[in-house]
């Protein structure tokens, strides 16, 4: 057995025989399908769009011998835990993937209340009632894995996305709070906070190209592929050498207030219809 399929093998005894992936259609969220199947997990997939959804696994399936099923469900509503359990009363589920979330970006008083409290329900209501679900029987049984989607957002206020900004705050403190509290459990937790990274739904915020030139914009691979090997090894993961020098150094270097007004001015650069009224 080569090296690679002796760690293809302890991953998918420590955290499988199944991993949850939720907003697995597209971006990080089916990038991670792609490198769990190759690691030898079975998948659920949870997602919203359905068609997306079920090409993804259509895909996955043709590729070689993954079981995958899907779930279609949104998780700004409160039922949507029902349907994960339907789908998976008969599975072990030894990872969890939370990563879907939406970011949008716009002046605060731009979008209506019902807007951000869809973003809360998805980007922090949903994460913590999977965690409550799921992480209970891996705790129990004393392994699994925990990933959490966050962002270098989250690691100070961000104007232009400030709901954003709070709600993966919120993912950041959860998961680092329980990277310490269940390590003794067996259960490894890591937060992932990304920086810029080629996504359909960064696409979507229609950044401006010319300011984006001069910014590292990360491709998903790396950035899943880094995440699933920091798991188990470290509470927090942020993908690229500039994001983790800028995490580490910017906030010791700068009174807060600075760094968020920095952010703000680049955040208008790369979004200048908005600009500062």
């Amino acid at each position: 057995m080569s090296l690679e399929q002796m760690q293809q093998t302890s991953f998918a005894e420590r955290y499988g025989p199944w991993a949850l992936v939720t907003g697995a259609a597209r971006g990080i969220g089916a990038e991670f399908a792609s490198q769990l199947a190759a690691r030898g997990l079975g998948l659920v997939l949870l997602d919203r769009l359905a068609d997306e959804l079920e090409a993804l696994a259509g895909a996955l399936r043709r590729s070689g011998p993954v079981n995958v099923r899907t779930v279609v469900a949104d998780l700004a509503r409160p039922e949507f835990m029902s349907a994960v359990l339907r789908a998976t009363e008969d599975l072990e589920l030894g990872l969890l993937v939370s990563n879907a979330g939406i970011s949008p970006v716009g002046p605060f008083f731009g979008r209506s209340l019902a807007q951000d409290e869809e973003l809360l329900a998805i980007s922090c209501r949903a994460p913590l009632a999977l965690v409550h679900t799921l992480g209970r029987p891996m705790r129990d049984r004393g392994r699994g894995g925990l990933i959490l989607l966050s962002s270098c957002a989250a690691l100070q206020g961000a104007p232009l996305a400030a709901s954003y900004a709070a709600a993966k705050a919120f993912n950041l403190v959860l998961g680092e709070g329980l990277w310490d509290e269940l390590r003794d459990d067996g259960v490894d937790v890591l937060v992932l906070a990304p920086g810029l990274t080629e996504t359909p739904g960064m696409a979507h915020t229609a950044p401006d190209r010319g300011s984006l030139a001069g910014s590292t914009i990360m491709p998903v691979e790396p950035v899943v592929r880094g995440a699933l090997e920091a798991l188990g090894r470290r509470p927090v993961q942020i993908p690229g050498l500039g994001n983790r020098l800028a995490s580490a150094l910017l906030p010791r270097l700068l009174p807060r207030r600075l760094a968020v007004s920095l952010l703000g001015r680049g955040m208008r650069g790369l979004y200048p219809r908005f600009g500062r009224r």
